[in-house]
């Protein structure tokens, strides 16, 4: 279900508000195709720094040094996780989001990180000058009402530059105040809705129940 929220529902959504804020925006975005040798080096140094703690992130430091690499040694082909989101400003400054809609596992912060890398060094290969920021996006706060649990993330993340979640993240789409109409249109669309939603999870409960009696 968090699946297909994140394609039927939170990704539209997304491109709709982004469209009317920015200068270009269009979901399922490629990166580049080609990322340079030293690029692919430089991506690995960093992670292997933050994974042993010798290094804390630092996202614009991190651009800067994919940048210096971007177009030296072997112009490698590649074919990068698809961008979820992709926005660029009146300045001509980029901004790729890849969305996550459960909650992430510590484990998979790590390739989170190198995607994001990837993105940088394969928009970089195409036009060194570019201004290009990478995030990962948390449509909604699973801990709400405390605030979103993100220390896990600490260590792999840069927190202020490559994370946002919840208001952040739409409110950066689409203006203040974008979070909370959508908070306020999600409710009374589930008020309507209710009875549906109510039998679509009565019926699957019995599925679950007979398969459970049917293993048994």
């Amino acid at each position: 279900m968090n699946t297909n929220f994140g394609t039927s529902i939170f990704e539209p959504i997304a491109l709709t508000l982004a469209k009317k804020n920015f200068k270009n925006a269009e979901s399922h975005a490629i990166a580049g195709k080609y990322i340079s040798k030293n690029a692919h080096n430089e991506i690995q140094k960093i992670i292997d720094n933050l994974t042993t703690a010798t290094a804390t992130p630092d996202k614009q430091r991190e651009i800067e040094r994919i940048r210096k690499v971007c177009k030296t040694g072997k112009m490698e082909k590649v074919k990068l996780t698809n961008i979820d989101l992709l926005v660029e400003n009146a300045a001509d400054e980029l901004f790729l989001f890849d969305i996550k809609t459960a909650k992430p596992n510590v484990g998979g912060f790590k390739e989170f990180k190198r995607t994001l890398l990837e993105w940088v060094a394969a928009v970089l290969s195409s036009n060194p000058s570019a201004k290009v920021n990478t995030f990962i996006a948390i449509p909604y706060n699973p801990y709400e009402p405390k605030p979103y649990n993100r220390w896990t993330m600490r260590g792999m993340l840069d927190l202020q530059n490559e994370l946002k979640v919840a208001d952040e993240f739409w409110d950066f789409l689409g203006g203040k105040g974008a979070y909370q109409d959508l908070l306020d249109c999600f409710e009374k669309v589930g008020i309507e809705l209710r009875p549906e939603i109510d039998k679509y999870f009565s019926e699957f409960n019995k599925q679950k129940n007979f398969n459970s009696v049917t293993n048994t």
